[in-house]
C-alpha cells in the first residue's frame, strides 16, 4: 500500500517541499528480507538512521510495526535530504500505509516536522519559521510542529500551527482534525510581541566619563555606521561596545521575522518564538573564516548573518587572521553574503553594524600619558598592519578611547550623563528623518546611500567643502573616505535635526577618520 506525507527541508533561510512516499510490500518467501526498510532520495547519514528511531518510537507508542518490506522515497529525489526532522512524517507515512490513521491515502494537506526519540517523543528542529512561511506560500493549511517550534510559527499569518510532543499526540491530532470540530490552532499576536519592553542587564549610564566615545556611539546608532574604537587595556571598550544594542532602535515586524529565520536555520530561537531584540555577537578572535561568514557542505549562516540587523563586535581586531578581516570587506558592502558550493549556492542577509575595538600598539600604551610605552614604531606599524586599508576604509568612525580619570570613576555617576534610554529617543528621532529622506530610494538608514544618494542628499557649502579637501589631503584619505565623511556628516545633521549639512558637522565626521591609516605612518 501506498501512502504520502508532506514535509520540507530547510536550505539557507528558506526551506523547499518534499514528498514522502511509503510503500509497504508484503513479504514473498523465506527468501526475502523482513521487515527491511530502504530510504531513497539522496538522504544524508542521519536520514538512513532514522529507521531504528521510527521502528522504536512506533513500538514503543504501542503501534504496530508492520511486517513488510518498507521503501520511503522522499522526492525531489535529485536534492540531498539532510537532518532529522523528516522522522515525524515519515513515522505517519509508515502508520498511514499500515492503516492506522485514516482511510485516505494521503495527507496532503498537512505538513509535518520533527525529530523523534526512541519513546516516541518529539524533538524540536531547526528552521521552523521558514517552514511556516513555505506552507503559506504553498497553501498548506496545518502545519505540525514540535512543542519548542510552535510559537516560533505561529506568528505566520495564514497558516494553522499545532504543536505536539509525541508521536501518540501526533496520531490523535490528525484524527481530531477529520472531525466537525477541530482543535483550535496556536494563535500568537505578532504586534504584541514586539510590544514587549526590552529588559537590558546594561545601560550607558553606567559607563563612567568617555563622553566624546559615547558621542560617536550615538552617531553611529543613529546612522548605522561601523565604528572601531581604540584605547588602551582597561579604558572600557568592550562595556561601551556591549551597550550599544541598548540604543538602536527596535524592531520592526517584518525585520524581526528576517531576523528570526536566521536564528531559526542556526536552531538559536527554542521557545521564545519571534526574535524581537537586536543580536550581540561577539566571536573570538581565533575564528576562522567560515565560522564568520558561514559555509558547510549545505551552507549555514555565520556570525555576520546571525549578527543581521544588530551589532557584530570584533574584540582585539589586530588578533584574528587577517584573511578572516578580508572576507568582511563583500558584506559590509553587500550587506548579504553567498556562499557558493558545487552541490548549491545560496544568499544569507548579513547587514549589521560593525564595531570593533583594539590597542593602539602591541603593548597597548602608545601615546598614554600615565604608562610608557616600549614598542619600536616598527612594531607599531606591524601591528596595526595587520588591519588592511580597504577594510579601514569601510569602519566610518575611528575614535580614540582614553582611559579613565578617577574622578571619572569616584563618587555618583555625573549628571550629564545620559541613560540608554535617553540617547535611544534621540537616535529613533534622527532615524525617522533619515527615513522621511530615503523613503524614494527603499533604505533605512545614511549608512546604506550609494554614491548617487549622497551627490543628491548630502550637499555642503564651500567652507566646509575646502576644509574636507584639506583634511582629504593631510589624512591621504580615500574616495570612500571621503563618502563616509559624507554620510556621517549627514548622520550628525539629522541628530540635530538640521536640513542642511554645516561645516560643524563635517569638521566633528572628519574628526572621526583622524586615525587613519596615515595617522599611524
Amino acid at each position: 500500500m501506498l501512502f504520502r506525507t508532506l514535509s520540507a527541508a530547510v536550505y539557507g533561510i528558506d526551506a523547499d517541499l518534499v514528498d514522502i512516499e511509503v510503500d509497504l510490500t508484503p513479504v514473498r518467501g523465506e527468501a526475502e528480507s523482513p521487515q527491511s526498510v530502504t530510504i531513497v532520495g539522496l538522504p544524508d547519514a542521519a536520514v538512513r538512521e532514522s529507521r531504528e528511531r521510527i521502528r522504536a518510537a512506533i513500538t514503543n507508542c504501542g503501534f504496530f510495526f508492520p511486517f513488510q518490506r518498507i521503501t520511503i522515497n522522499l522526492a525531489p529525489a535529485d536534492v540531498r535530504k539532510e537532518g532529522a526532522s523528516f522522522d515525524l512524517p515519515i513515522a505517519l507515512g509508515i502508520l498511514g500505509a499500515n492503516g492506522d490513521l485514516a482511510e485516505e491515502n494521503s495527507l496532503i494537506n498537512l505538513l509535518c516536522v520533527g525529530e523523534l526519540s526512541l519513546d516516541g517523543r518529539v524533538r524540536p528542529i531547526k528552521g521552523a519559521l521558514p517552514i511556516a512561511i513555505l506552507a503559506r506560500e504553498a497553501m498548506i493549511k496545518h502545519v505540525i510542529l514540535p512543542d519548542e517550534n510552535a510559537k516560533e510559527a505561529a506568528v505566520v499569518a495564514g497558516v494553522k500551527v499545532y504543536a505536539v510532543s509525541d508521536l501518540r499526540s501526533a496520531v490523535d491530532l490528525i484524527a481530531a482534525l477529520r472531525t466537525e470540530n477541530p482543535p483550535p490552532p496556536l494563535v500568537i499576536d505578532p504586534s504584541a510581541v514586539l510590544q514587549r519592553t526590552d529588559h537590558y542587564t546594561v545601560d550607558f549610564r553606567e559607563v563612567r566619563g568617555q563622553l566624546s566615545v559615547k558621542r560617536a556611539l550615538e552617531v553611529a546608532s543613529a546612522g548605522s555606521h561601523n565604528i572601531l574604537l581604540i584605547g588602551p587595556p582597561g579604558s572600557g571598550k568592550t562595556m561601551l561596545a556591549k551597550r550599544l544594542p541598548t540604543i538602536l532602535p527596535p524592531l520592526e515586524f517584518e525585520a524581526a521575522l528576517e531576523l528570526t529565520k536566521i536564528h531559526s536555520v542556526a536552531g538559536l530561537t527554542g521557545r521564545a518564538g519571534l526574535v524581537t531584540e537586536r543580536p550581540f555577537r561577539s566571536p573570538h578572535h581565533t575564528i576562522s573564516d567560515a565560522g564568520l561568514i558561514g559555509g558547510g557542505a549545505v551552507p549555514r549562516p555565520g556570525e555576520v548573518s546571525l549578527a543581521h540587523q544588530g551589532v557584530l563586535f570584533l574584540d582585539e581586531l589586530p588578533e584574528f587572521d587577517r584573511s578572516v578581516l578580508e572576507v568582511l570587506r563583500q558584506p559590509l558592502e553587500d550587506q548579504k553574503v553567498t556562499i557558493s558550493r558545487a552541490a548549491m549556492s545560496l544568499t544569507f542577509p548579513a547587514s549589521f553594524m560593525l564595531a570593533a575595538a583594539m590597542n593602539p600598539c602591541p603593548c597597548g600604551f602608545w601615546n598614554d600619558p600615565t604608562r610608557e610605552c616600549r614598542c619600536t614604531p616598527l612594531q607599531i606599524q606591524r601591528y596595526v598592519g595587520r588591519i588592511s586599508g580597504p577594510l579601514l576604509d569601510r569602519i566610518d568612525i575611528h575614535i580614540d578611547v582614553p582611559a579613565v580619570k578617577f574622578r571619572d570613576l569616584a563618587g555618583d555617576a555625573p549628571p550629564e550623563t545620559d541613560d540608554s534610554a535617553t540617547i535611544r529617543a534621540r537616535v529613533i528621532l534622527a532615524r525617522e528623518h533619515q527615513r522621511a529622506r530615503l523613503a524614494e530610494d527603499r533604505i533605512f538608514s545614511n549608512s546604506e546611500m550609494t554614491p548617487r544618494m549622497i551627490r543628491r542628499h548630502c550637499h555642503i557649502d564651500s567652507d566646509s567643502e575646502q576644509m574636507l579637501e584639506r583634511a582629504m589631503t593631510r589624512l591621504g584619505l580615500s574616495a570612500r573616505a571621503y563618502d563616509r565623511i559624507l554620510k556621517v556628516s549627514r548622520t550628525i545633521a539629522d541628530l540635530e535635526g538640521s536640513a542642511e549639512i554645516r561645516s560643524a558637522h563635517v569638521a566633528e565626521a572628519v574628526g572621526y577618520r583622524s586615525l587613519d591609516r596615515t595617522y599611524w605612518t
